[in-house]
């Protein structure tokens, strides 16, 4: 869901006038602070966003469609000789995310061979989801992909795979209400490796890089300004967010100041290669061995 307005398709513009950078919004509820502070900042005049689901995005953004914007990081991996990392930003975690969970009627243990229905909405969260069943315990589900739906989802499955405002709200009501185990994916990874995971960067396009310097840095700099003027009014931010959606402002509190990690620093980037050196090779479409290069070759804080 998107928590304020934005462009679903950018218009073209006037003639004379320059192009503003057509830039990726994700549409869930955990990207609201990196947005929220545009509009008070003045950054949102100087660009067209573009709202969408994190798979579509991550398409958008290699397809040329978006100059810059969030990237799944399974795709980030797949294409990253086409893309540049802007620094000291991302959705990620260092411990439980609360929306990025696996829900289980029965445990873990126990999905050897059984139906597991993955969301059809991030590529990341079931690559993730997947590496921890096979490798911390050990078992092998009948994967199939579903609508990011829990209903519908348990329906034909023992488990689900889901992420986003479902997957908080899932977490929250559902979950208890039918007796689910809730096992949450940040928490897993960190469990088993110590370090935090991240499920999106933001990237430019080398090529509009490459043409328009100025105008990623100062996309850049906006979405940094954003995210630090949101999480300094957290409590503006979680009281408006609160009257879209069906969470208090307590909840949305410890979603957004404590769940998420909107950092990219170095112990952030040592995630990014600890899972690329566990999922990458073979058919994942990425080495194992990461070369990850950001704006300006800045270093990770």
């Amino acid at each position: 869901m998107a928590v304020f307005p934005t462009t679903a398709h950018p218009l073209p513009p006037a003639h004379g006038l320059l192009r503003r950078p057509r830039v990726g919004h994700i549409g869930f509820l955990n990207s609201f602070p990196l947005y929220w502070g545009l509009a008070r900042t003045g950054g949102l005049l100087d660009m067209d966003l573009v709202s969408d689901t994190p798979d579509a995005l991550s398409n958008a953004l290699v397809a040329g469609d978006l100059d810059i914007g969030p990237i799944s990081l399974v795709e980030f991996l797949r294409h990253a000789d086409e893309l540049v990392v802007l620094p000291d930003i991302a959705v990620g975690c260092d411990g439980p995310v609360m929306s990025c969970l696996i829900l289980s009627r029965t445990p873990l243990e126990r999905l050897d061979g059984a139906p597991v229905a993955l969301c059809s909405t991030s590529r990341t969260s079931v690559r993730l989801a997947e590496l921890l069943l096979a490798e911390r315990t050990g078992v092998d589900p009948d994967y199939f992909v579903c609508p990011p739906d829990l209903g519908t989802m348990l329906s034909r499955a023992r488990a689900g795979v889901l992420i986003g405002d479902p997957a908080l709200r899932a977490s929250l009501s559902e979950a208890p209400a039918n007796g689910l185990e809730v096992h949450d994916l940040g928490q897993m990874w960190r469990d088993w490796t110590g370090l935090p995971f991240v499920f999106a960067v933001f990237a430019a396009r080398r090529d509009f890089l490459a043409r328009e310097p100025e105008k990623v840095h100062q996309v850049h700099e906006a979405l940094l300004a954003s995210r630090d003027v949101a999480l300094e009014n957290v409590e503006t931010v979680c009281r408006r967010a609160a009257s879209w959606v069906p969470h208090g402002p307590e909840v949305l509190q410890r979603y957004f100041t404590t769940a998420l990690d909107f950092r990219l620093g170095r112990r952030q980037l040592a995630g990014v290669r600890e899972f690329a050196s566990r999922a990458g090779g073979g058919a994942a479409g990425f080495p194992r061995e990461l070369d990850l290069r950001l704006l300006d070759g800045a270093e990770a804080r």
